[in-house]
């Protein structure tokens, strides 16, 4: 796809590198800017694009859009910088470090006019979008429940969240999006096994107002990665995996007389259809999306207020674990 745009790359860190990557991939990427002198110039020099020790020059250039890839910390500042400069911006997950800094970008660049992206990738996986239309197609009947397993072990680049806010806030927002509702509340658990300053695993149970229940298991403790999310519905049980950009879709009837003395066996037929995905890259459709949404002049697919959202119920769930009670969503 053409955009005839030029974006800028704010972090070269783990993401900000796979930014700047893809980017490089569409031919639109125009700078690189990071304070990592020894790491940010010779990536620049690679890709062939300006290099800003200083992201404030950069937003003075004629680059059109940035990406923000800074600790999360840092993203209000950056970001609001970046209106006040009239660039568009896509900025990674959580959109900021609270919801009222949140509210001020999201309405500040509403009000300059301006595209605002938040980098929940997952929801960009082809696998959701899958299921997304499947469900609102009524394939798999009413949805039940909505299940999602995310663990792995602890990464070296985070420093200021914790494996909820890191983590657990792609199945957050992908489950949202599934369930089409609003959160009513959340209850949760965690701790900290191996970490001292923020939690390392948490179980999350979220309460939609369309009665619909998810549930988020997070960790960074297990030596094995693993991206699943189950969706349980009348006609269906669905596993997707989101590395794998598959979709298990599984069902059972009985098909004799059953037996009360001889549970062991039981006349049940299985059906279970395996579908494979083509693959795509998420973060490649999330930068499409990003530019697109700049040329056509619309909502991104996740979209400031939307990210604002899934930060809410973030935030919600840390401090359930704080308090170790239900936390009612608005109060």
């Amino acid at each position: 796809m053409k955009h005839g745009l030029r974006a800028g790359v704010i972090g070269v860190g783990s993401m900000g590198r796979n930014h700047a990557r893809v980017y490089s991939e569409m031919g639109v990427l125009g700078a690189i800017a990071d304070s990592e002198i020894q790491v940010a110039k010779p990536l620049a020099e690679k890709f062939g694009v300006d290099f800003y020790p200083d992201y404030r020059d950069m937003l003075k250039s004629d680059i059109d859009a940035v990406t923000v890839a800074t600790p999360t910390s840092t993203h209000f500042r950056i970001a609001m910088d970046a209106v006040k400069a009239g660039k568009h911006i896509l900025v990674e997950k959580p959109i900021c470090f609270n919801i009222q800094e949140a509210s001020k970008l999201v309405k500040a660049a509403e009000k300059e006019g301006l595209v605002l992206a938040v980098g929940q990738i997952e929801r960009h996986n082809p696998v959701v979008k899958f299921a997304r239309d499947s469900i609102a197609q009524g394939k798999f009947g009413d949805v039940v429940s909505i299940a999602a397993r995310r663990v792995s072990t602890m990464p070296g680049r985070i420093r200021d969240v914790g494996v909820l806010m890191d983590l657990g806030i792609h199945d957050i927002d992908v489950i949202r999006y599934l369930a089409q509702s609003p959160v009513r509340s959340v209850y949760a658990l965690g701790g900290k096994r191996q970490n001292d300053v923020f939690e390392d695993h948490a179980n999350i149970l979220l309460d939609f107002e369309n009665d619909i229940l998810g549930f988020v298991e997070v960790n960074w403790l297990t030596p094995m990665k693993v991206r699943r999310i189950s969706i349980t519905c009348l006609k269906n049980y669905v596993e997707l995996d989101y590395m794998k950009q598959s979709a298990d879709i599984s069902s059972s009837q009985v098909t004799g007389t059953l037996d009360s003395a001889d549970l062991y066996r039981l006349p049940i037929e299985f059906d279970i259809r395996h579908v494979s995905l083509k693959k795509q890259e998420p973060l490649r459709n999330e930068q499409e999306d990003f530019l697109a949404a700049i040329k056509e002049n619309r909502q991104p697919l996740i979209n400031g207020r939307d990210g604002t959202e899934t930060l809410r119920v973030c935030q919600a769930a840390l401090q359930s674990i704080k308090e170790g009670k239900r936390v009612n969503i608005g109060e």
